[in-house]
């Protein structure tokens, strides 16, 4: 391979792994480097003006996560909101942000671990919690009893919590 395509893919495997570098700040594309609403700009270039998406990308202790969605804001707004009333209330409770913290961490991922976990109440307390996390899709139980935020919950979640800050 000769040097100048090999120093080319050297820059571009740095630049995305700076991406998924969970302390580094966001990285536009380079064709809007300059622009601080690159996104914006991007999303009246595709949509025509009225768009909602999210994304994310981030490094988790068991790899990478790549999520998009975009929803049409019209529908967004007519749509009954009570309807999201049981997953948005599963949110609302600090062990529950806990638990849900520590599952993505991987601190703790099975029922007896977060029990031992010191401020998330009894065993009994905290069934209680895994199961209100699972019933409104927050979290996911797999083999073993090892729970798991769902891939495209991750995203979803980190962009409520970073709303609320």
């Amino acid at each position: 391979m000769p040097s100048e395509e090999y120093a080319e893919l050297t820059a571009r495997i740095e630049r995305l792994e700076r991406r998924l570098e969970p302390d580094s700040a966001p990285v536009p594309p380079e064709s809007g480097a300059g622009d601080r609403f690159w996104l914006l700009e991007e999303l009246r270039r595709r949509t025509g003006g009225s768009a909602l998406t999210y994304a994310g990308l981030l490094q988790l202790p068991y790899g990478p996560v790549a999520w998009q969605m975009g929803h049409d804001p019209t529908e967004v707004l007519e749509r009954d909101w009570v309807d999201l009333a049981p997953r948005i209330a599963a949110l609302g409770h600090p062990v529950r942000l806990r638990i849900l913290q520590l599952v993505l961490r991987r601190t703790a991922t099975t029922a007896a671990e977060l029990a031992r976990t010191e401020g998330l109440g009894t065993t009994g307390q905290v069934y209680h919690h895994l199961r209100q996390l699972i019933a409104a899709g927050w979290l996911r139980s797999g083999a073993r009893g090892v729970h798991e935020v769902p891939v495209e919950r991750v995203v979803p979640l980190l962009i409520i919590l970073a709303a609320a800050s």
